[in-house]
Formats: C-alpha cells, structure tokens, sequence
C-alpha cells in the first residue's frame, strides 16, 4: 500500500487489533473447493484439529493452508521482485550469501575494559567478524563508575566506560579500521563515539575508512527501553548531530540504527515492531531535512535493527515487509535517487526476552530457530543469545556455542546457497503482504498525531506496546501459548555456573578516576565543559565540542552533565 499523508486515521487508545493485518479476501479455485469438500471435510469428520488456536506468538490467525487464492492482487514484479532490485523484498543484494556471509556481530561487554578486551580478542580469534559493545547501566545513563547512582551496578550488565582512557583499554591490540564495531548506546552515544572516534586517531586510523553502527536512537529509549537523560527535543538535536557530522567525517559509519530490538523486548507484537521502527527513522529523516541536509546524503547512513523472535515465519514476512515499507518511504514520501537511500539494511538479534531461566538448554534451539529466520529474512549482520541470558551475562563457554550456531547456519544449513529461498512461497507472501498492512496503518496513525515525537507525549506506543504485552502474557497463563519448560513439560534442574561481576571492578574504576583526574590538565577540561556548555545554548554542531572535550580527558558524566545543565532531565508521563 503507497504512503497517503493526507488520509485521516483515527486514534485509538487500544488498537491492536484495528491494527492487526487484514487478511485478503479468497476466492478458492474450483479444486481447491473440491479439495474442501473431498478430502478435507471427511479428514475433520473423522479426525479432527488438535484443540489449540493457530495464531503467530503475535496472536494473528493462520489458515490451515495458502493457495494462489490467498495472493488474488499479487504482481511477481511489484510486490516480489528480483534480489538487489526494488521493492527489495528479496533482499538488498543480488547474490546476498553467495557474495559475502552477513556479519557476525556478538554482543559482548562485561565488567572492566580489560575484561571486556580479553572477550572481544577471544570471539575474534574463535571467527567473530564483528564487535558489538554492551555498555553497563551508569554508561547508558551519563554517569561515571565513581557517581552515587552507580552503586551495585558498575560492569553489572555491560562493560564500564567512563573516560577515553577507558576506552582506549577497549580497543587496545584491536586495529579499529580493520573491524566493525557496532554500539549500542543511545543518550550519551554522541559522547562514547566521540571516544571511539578517539582511539581510532590515536591508531592512526582515518575516519573515513572507519566502519560500523552508533545505535543512538533515542526515540526508542521514550517508547520502550527508558534509558534518556534529556528532554526529547534536544536528544533530538543530539542525534541530528551525529548525523551531519557522519555525513561529512566518517562515511563508512551508520550513525544511527534505528532500533525495534527493544520495542519488541518490551511486549509489542512484530506489526508494533516493524512499525513503530520504520516511523522513528522516517522521524530522524524528517528532523535531518529540516536542519538542510539531503535525503540522498544522511539516508544510505541509517540502518536499522530488528528482533528474531519464536515465530519463524512471521520474522521471515516482517523483515521483507521492512525492506518495502521503507523503499516507498524513501521512494514516494522522500523522493530520494539513490539506490542506497532506498534499500534498508538491518541488524537482528535473536530474542532476548524468549530465553528462559527454566530448562535454559532449550534456548540454544530457540536461538538456532530465530537466527535462521533473520538469515531466511536477509539479515546484513547477526547476534546470537547465550543459553545462560536468563540467568546472567554469557560465560565464554555459552558465548562460544551461539557464536558456533552462526556459524553451522552459515556453513552446514544450505540456507546460504541461493537468494530469497522462500520467495514465492503462498504462505510467506501473503503473510508479507499482511504485516506490512497491518505496519501501514500504524505508520498512518502517528502521522495523523502529528509525528513520532507528538505520538510519544500522548503515550500511545507505549499504550499500544502495554496492550499487547499484556494480551501475551495472558495467553501464556491460560496455556493458549506453550512456552515449554515455563508452563508446560516442567521439569527440575540444577543452575547453571554463571559470569559473576563483584565489586572489585567497581573499586578499581573509582581508582581509575581518581588517578585520571588527578593527572590530567583541570583547567583543560574545564575550559572544553565551558566552551560545550556555551554552544549546547547556541544553534551549532556539538559533535566538535564533544570531541575537545574527550580529548581532554573529560569524564562521561562530566560531558553528560555539561548539557544536563543545558538541556534539563526528562521525566516521562505515567502511561494511564
């Protein structure tokens, strides 16, 4: 379905169903009518379907068989096409595995930059063929290790990276321009890419030959994640001016990928997912436009990241619905020329919030499940979930084995032998066909509030995303969907040895701290903070600034809080 700016939607407090995807309407050939009556109806009579309701793990209803009924408006060339050819259904590349492999990218970061060194060094050598960094909690949130909010969390859920010193540790025997390097960052992303930019100088790297992702979508963070720090307009500003300086300084880098990993994790259905997703970067375009830059110079910059959750084929559709819904986003709302703008490349990781605590060797099936959807859906890049996520962050041994199921998937599967493998399946097209329905009417919707920005301030994708996870959840208690282990086929077991983080990486971070400071220039830094503080109140580029300060040696929550006395702290709107 083309973008309609000018057609009216209504906005519903609970609209997951208005939302759903419309099933076509089928006109079943004559032998598939006969086919009902003659074979099928006596199979029910005599022996009928299992008593459970046929529905994706998003609650939508799937028929007992797709036919070309199902496809009656269905053009191969429009809505299918050819790999690397718009609508880009088929991928985005026209040999896809057969020219390159997508890029193993293992989430990883725990404890110290040293730590988290050893690991990053370990996948590599085991054939990781990309870096992923997981920040720790007071990282995510502007604060030094050494801050009082940081107690009991330092190295926790990520690695602890509060100065340029810390950062250069992370990337130390790691040639910068010989990886890519994906962050998943997002209120003080400006501030930790300003590092990593850093450390690339001081290898001796150029910038422009310097490759991977700032996750840096804060639109995200007010929907689902709630890792801001500041109001949504300048967190805005912040990402705008990533993007411009990207533009200019490092073109192999995406500044931004906009993210649905989270919105997924916190309870919306695929449809809320893809939607939700596609409408923040339509709003990043937007926000860019209007600070004069060109759609054909920030948008082949963006890229995207999406969830691999437990339903196969209801992935497979979202993922291929993605790459249309955003080609006529760029295509017709846009009008942008280049090929690049208009084909959507994305990042998957598997399901963190299917991973169990129960039985947790079943999660290396459920992984091995999700990432074959990404891979069958086109994926560029890849993270697979350890077995023990439930539990803690992975051990060596549990990140060894989901690197290992990339790797089987890319190696032993076939799956990578042709392009598109399921492409023309009666299923796997209609389903296409209906999730991305079902995403075009949300996209509508928050146009109609006035944008993504507006929609947030009125809380209804929050509401939507609470609706739905709530639905879910209700599901699961009345065993309508089997999470097996959970609430079915339950079974003692004895834990797992898990990665155990204890205060010594918190004591030996403030120590960190307290030597940098006390070694660094004090008036330096203070002269950097000022001259931050002063353009963060002017209409300029802060990326420079940024830059000088870290450069200086500036702590994170020193840089946060130059703009915090700027900008403000953002607290959100109780969703009711």
């Amino acid at each position: 379905m083309p973008f309609d700016p000018k057609k009216p939607a209504a906005i519903s407090t609970s609209s997951v169903h208005e939302s759903a995807p419309k099933k076509s309407q089928r006109n079943p050939s004559a032998a598939g009518k006969k086919w009902e009556e003659q074979t099928l109806a006596p199979t029910l009579a005599k022996s009928p379907e299992r008593a459970h309701q046929f529905t994706t793990v998003s609650s939508y209803p799937i028929r007992r068989l797709y036919t070309p009924a199902d496809l009656p408006d269905w053009s191969e060339d429009r809505d299918l096409g050819l790999p690397g050819d718009p609508p880009y259904t088929r991928g985005i590349h026209s040999t896809m595995y057969r020219g390159r492999l997508w890029t193993m990218r293992q989430f990883a970061g725990f404890g110290s930059a040293a730590d988290t060194n050893q690991r990053f060094r370990y996948l590599l050598s085991q054939g990781q063929t990309g870096l992923s960094v997981a920040f720790d909690l007071p990282t995510l949130m502007g604060y030094d290790s050494d801050h009082a909010l940081s107690e009991g969390e330092v190295g926790k859920c990520g690695v602890a990276i509060s100065s340029l010193a810390d950062m250069e540790i992370l990337f130390d025997q790691i040639p910068i321009t010989d990886v890519s390097t994906s962050m998943t960052i997002n209120s003080p992303a400006a501030v930790i890419w300003a590092m990593y930019l850093a450390v690339a100088e001081k290898q001796g790297a150029d910038w422009k030959k310097v490759s991977g992702t700032l996750q840096n979508d804060i639109l995200k963070e007010y929907i689902a994640q709630k890792e801001y720090i500041y109001p949504p307009e300048p967190s805005m500003r912040l990402v705008i001016d990533t993007i411009e300086f990207a533009a200019s300084r490092t073109p192999k880098f995406s500044p931004v990928s906009v993210s649905g990993y989270h919105i997924r994790e916190a309870g919306s259905t695929a449809i809320q997912e893809l939607a939700f997703t596609l409408r923040d970067g339509i709003e990043y375009v937007d926000w860019s436009l209007r600070r004069g830059l060109d759609v054909d110079q920030i948008a082949p910059q963006l890229s995207f990241f999406f969830n691999a959750h437990s339903d196969f084929f209801e992935e497979i559709a979202k993922y291929r619905a993605a790459r249309r819904i955003w080609h006529k986003t760029m295509t017709e709302r846009f009008g942008a020329k280049n090929p690049r703008s208009r084909a959507l490349r994305f990042h998957t990781q598997t399901a963190g919030c299917s991973l169990t605590a129960q039985q947790p060797y079943n999660n290396v099936v459920r992984t091995a499940l999700q990432a074959m959807s990404a891979v069958l859906g086109g994926t560029q890049s890849l993270h697979t979930n350890s077995l023990d996520e439930a539990w803690a962050l992975p051990t060596e041994f549990a990140a060894t084995v989901a690197l290992r199921t990339q790797q089987i998937i890319a190696h032993e599967s076939g799956v990578t032998n042709t392009a598109d493998p399921l492409g023309g399946s009666y299923f796997v097209e209609t389903l296409t066909n209906e999730v991305e329905e079902g995403a075009w009417d949300y996209i509508r919707k928050i146009d109609a509030l006035g944008g993504m920005i507006a929609a947030i301030e009125r809380s209804y994708p929050q509401r939507e995303i609470a609706e739905a996870s709530y639905l879910y959840q209700m599901a699961v208690d009345r065993k309508e969907k089997i999470i097996v282990g959970v609430n079915d086929y339950v079974t003692n077991e004895k834990q797992l040895d898990i990665l155990q983080i204890d205060e010594t990486v918190a004591t030996g971070q403030a120590a960190r701290l307290r030597k940098l400071r006390a070694e660094r220039s004090g008036e330096e830094v203070e002269r950097r903070l000022l001259a931050l503080r002063k353009a963060a109140g002017r209409e300029e580029n802060l990326m420079p600034h940024i830059i000088e300060a870290v450069k200086a040696y500036a702590t994170l929550g020193e840089i946060c809080d130059a703009m915090r006395a700027v900008f403000g702290v953002y607290e959100e709107v109780a969703v009711t």
